[in-house]
């Protein structure tokens, strides 16, 4: 589990991460960006992979499958990465 940032990347954030855009059916993995203060991402999903199903506002609806259930989180593009298929 991500605790720390390194010294020098402390408070920082990518703004290329911050802005980046995803389309409908997109594999991502969860990430949580430490120099994002506040809620927004559910501690417990860190290292997740799911699929992007819809943008909802500035944030993305992602559907994770937890053991045999899908759920749902909706997750700022700041703390996802495309994975390739």
């Amino acid at each position: 589990m991500l605790k720390r940032k390194r010294i020098r990347q402390r408070g920082k954030f990518s703004f290329s991460n911050f802005f980046q855009k995803f389309d409908s059916g997109d594999s991502v993995a969860m990430v949580r960006e430490l120099g994002q203060q506040g809620p927004g991402f559910p501690k417990r999903m860190q290292g997740r992979t799911g699929k992007v199903i819809v943008k909802r506002g500035s944030a993305y609806v992602i559907e994770v499958k937890d053991q045999n259930m899908k759920k749902q989180y909706m997750v700022k593009p700041i703390h996802l990465r495309r994975i390739k298929d």
